[in-house]
């Protein structure tokens, strides 16, 4: 199979959707691997080292959009894009469907298969290849929540951490999976007060046993509203697999908060949970409604090129592998966990979240 990585071209998207160890695994099992000149140079990988592994580096994106059977890729394809996918081409990237209606209606009319990172679920009910972003997403929420909290940012003017004889920051998080608990970790470790909500009390037992400082709270409305009131910066945490993220906080609710309070909604790829929430990016991060900072980035690792992208392609490359090796269909029938990750097959939705998300027919994927 010819595998193709094009470089990515959303605004500020540093990361690359293979390391050269990959492009030399794909070589070894009998594939082709063309690179983008300079597609890894947000990450610090350079074209000779994708040579060295055996790739082929090519100028021209079309070219490697038009000979690629499988075009690996960190995030969905975006619309300058979206002419250059061909009939019966494999994607594998993330998509995020539930939250791009345009996004996903041109996918189906290409007739190209979309294999989502966001959606593989292993045996345990876990999402693999999201549990990196998610990690480096939750990370990075409270560095950015911190930043945008000082003053110039037009925040409160609060240090995360206080100091002695000063109250630290009150911080919420909605969510307490992945991105949750690893946001929890650092603001626990940077001094301020956390809480942390969630509708799952064997997940706030299992919370409350791994992180002693910090609060853990049920997730409803009135407790939601309560939080909002005492919070400082409050992190938007919350996944519903393949579908749009519910929305927890209401435009009204914004007026209950402090002036200069800080909103991260890492929810943003599947909707947001705020009423409020728009995409922004990395070149203009932030909006203020109703006096609340809101940072609503839709690739926030992407600041963050060369850690995101080794963490993420220590996961996705074997599955990259298996599927150029064997094709889609074997691949399939070898690991039967792979099916989740495949949301549309031959103008077909075959993921039941994001059909009902959009009204369209859903028949499950056959090989």
């Amino acid at each position: 199979m010819i595998v193709g990585v094009p470089k990515e071209i959303k605004s500020h998207e540093y990361r690359v959707a293979l390391l050269p160890v990959g492009a030399e695994e794909l070589r070894r099992t009998g594939n082709q691997v063309l690179v983008e000149h300079g597609a890894g140079l947000g990450s610090g990988i350079r074209d000779e080292d994708y040579e060295r592994a055996g790739a082929t580096i090519i100028a021209d994106r079309a070219e490697i959009w038009g000979r690629a059977d499988m075009i690996i890729k960190v995030k969905e394809p975006q619309p300058e894009e979206f002419p250059l996918i061909r009939e019966n081409q494999i994607l594998f990237t993330y998509f995020h469907f539930a939250a791009d209606e345009r996004l996903t209606l041109r996918i189906l009319e290409s007739g190209a298969s979309a294999v989502a990172y966001e959606t593989l679920q292993d045996r345990q009910g876990r999402l693999p290849l999201l549990t990196p972003m998610s990690e480096v997403a939750g990370r990075m929420s409270i560095q950015e929540g911190a930043k945008y909290l000082e003053r110039p940012e037009e925040g409160r003017g609060i240090l995360l951490g206080g100091v002695p004889g000063v109250e630290p920051a009150q911080v919420v998080i909605l969510g307490g999976g992945i991105v949750g608990t690893n946001a929890a970790k650092v603001a626990a470790g940077f001094g301020a007060n956390v809480t942390i909500l969630d509708n799952n009390v064997d997940r706030l037992r299992y919370l409350d046993d791994i992180l002693p400082n910090v609060t853990t709270l049920f997730s409803d409305r009135h407790n939601i509203r309560d939080q909002l009131v005492q919070a400082d910066l409050v992190i938007g945490a919350v996944l519903v697999r393949g579908a749009r993220a519910p929305r927890l906080v209401e435009r009204a609710d914004l007026k209950t908060m402090k002036s200069g309070a800080v909103i991260v909604d890492v929810a943003v790829d599947q909707g947001g949970c705020f009423e409020t929430t728009r995409p922004t990016t990395h070149e203009d991060p932030t909006f203020i409604v109703d006096e609340v900072v809101h940072y609503c980035v839709a690739n926030m690792p992407g600041a963050v090129g060369r850690t995101s992208t080794y963490a993420l392609c220590n996961v996705t490359g074997p599955y990259a592998v298996r599927i150029a090796s064997l094709g889609l269909s074997q691949a399939v029938h070898e690991d039967p966990c792979l099916p989740s990750a495949i949301n549309i097959h031959q103008r077909t939705v075959t993921d039941q979240a994001v059909a009902r998300t959009f009204g369209l027919d859903f028949h499950p994927y056959i090989p």
